[in-house]
């Protein structure tokens, strides 16, 4: 029996498309999804999402102005959106706002991704995967672990190069219509975060080979070169 999401507390959300499958290739892509964690934050809309694709392509600012209102069900710390996977950081605002908020967000990128590659059947890797945040330090490496996701895996050379990604809220304050809330959460100056996420990179790129290596099945060659 799954544990119930208690309103409050923070999660790490992580959910994989199914059998690793490429499910984000375009940059249209990527940036339809972060739309839509903006959307679907709130309970109530005064559009559907597709009409608000319209009116942010129109520069909307009074639909922008809605969206960051106080309807929210869940509050976005910060987020990460892999070609194959995605990483959340979210606060439940009220009862069950998280299991409302990624069935909307995931459904509709399905219904994208479908529409688009003329598709049928699910997307994901079945119910998304959360863990419990229990103390501030958890959280601020746990952005920094996500906000490295795209580095450790070769895609870029620095984080802030990665469209996709919460990171340049944390090292931009001064971002209009940010999506991420991490006031009082995350207690540490722009340029000392980003001294904190960059002393990382080596580290957490040498630790996914060593995790590689360790996945990997046993060769017979291998196993005796290694008792010889």
């Amino acid at each position: 029996m799954e544990t119930v999401l208690v309103t409050g507390e923070i999660y790490h959300i992580f959910n994989r498309s199914i059998a690793d499958y490429k499910i984000f290739n375009q940059e249209e892509d990527f940036l339809r999804f972060v739309e839509a964690l903006r959307f679907y934050q709130n309970i109530k809309n005064s559009s559907s999402f597709s009409q608000f694709i319209k009116s942010k392509k129109r520069n909307s600012k009074s639909e922008m102005k809605v969206l960051n209102g106080d309807n929210r069900i869940v509050e976005i710390i910060a987020y990460c959106i892999m070609p194959t996977h995605t990483h959340l950081i979210l606060k439940q605002l009220i009862d069950n706002g998280i299991s409302t908020f990624m069935n909307n967000l995931l459904n509709s990128y399905t219904r994208y991704f479908n529409l688009k590659h003329n598709r049928k059947g699910p997307l994901w890797e079945g119910r998304f995967k959360r863990v419990l945040i229990k103390s501030d330090e958890q959280l601020l490496h746990l952005t920094r672990y996500i906000h490295l996701n795209p580095v450790t895996a070769y895609l870029v050379n620095n984080p802030e190069d990665w469209l996709a990604s919460s990171y340049k809220e944390y090292i931009e304050p001064k971002i209009k219509f940010p999506i991420c809330k991490f006031e009082g959460l995350i207690d540490i100056k722009p340029e000392k975060y980003k001294e904190f996420v960059k002393d990382r990179i080596s580290y957490q790129r040498e630790l996914t080979k060593i995790k590689d290596l360790l996945l990997e099945p046993i060769q017979p060659t291998r196993l005796t070169y290694a008792v010889e």
